[in-house]
């Protein structure tokens, strides 16, 4: 963590910038989403992700490390958005994160360097993915493929950091999906339920264990 807040601030101001340029790229790769959303979800999620970075940078400081969760930041802002809208996770943003994540990762374990924290990374990945897999065969209406995909690059990050991560970022998934459940059905109490996206829980959950746990 830094000292001072000039850094933090920083880096959320970049937060803001990137986020409108990754809207414009999702929009222009991924047409079938619709192109770009109404300005009022731009202006959101640009916020949210601005206020990600600023707790990222704090979280992490100046380190070879903070490029790899500002990008887990942005997309997984983004990622949230799409599947809250569409019931969706894109295969090309899922394997962008866990592609490029792990490039980031392996660059700041060489330049570290923290070789055990990779092989850790790559454990928790392939830990939280089989979980996910299997629960989803077992239940497959409650989870689908998109939250078992990315399952890996969560589980990956959260192996990074720690095995104690992993765990309460695997397990408050669920809780916090079913206190999103819980206000979903509250706010359509007077329509017929309908299917809650996973993929925001599994986001919420895994940067809070990773801002908050260390």
């Amino acid at each position: 963590m830094t000292d001072g807040p000039a850094f933090p601030l920083i880096i959320a101001l970049a937060g803001l910038l990137l986020s409108w340029a990754t809207e414009w790229l999702i929009s222009s790769r991924l047409p079938r989403l619709g192109g770009l959303p109404i300005l009022k979800v731009r202006i959101t999620t640009a916020a949210v992700t601005a206020l990600l970075f600023g707790l990222l940078a704090w979280r992490f400081g100046p380190s070879w490390e903070l490029p790899a969760f500002l990008l887990l930041g942005i997309l997984g802002v983004h990622l949230s958005r799409i599947d809250f809208t569409h019931h969706l996770l894109p295969n090309p943003l899922v394997l962008l994160l866990l592609g490029a994540g792990f490039a980031l990762l392996a660059s700041s374990a060489a330049l570290l360097p923290a070789w055990p924290e990779l092989l850790r990374a790559l454990a928790g990945g392939l830990i939280l993915f089989l979980g996910y897999l299997i629960l989803g065969l077992i239940s497959p209406g409650g989870l689908g493929m998109g939250d078992v995909k990315l399952a890996a690059p969560l589980g990956m990050y959260l192996g990074y950091l720690g095995w104690g991560q992993v765990l309460y970022g695997g397990l408050l998934g669920f809780v916090v999906g079913g206190v999103l459940t819980v206000l979903m059905l509250r706010l359509r109490s007077a329509e017929k339920p309908v299917e809650t996206a996973h993929g925001p829980a599994m986001f919420a959950a895994a940067l809070g264990v990773i801002l908050v746990l260390q």
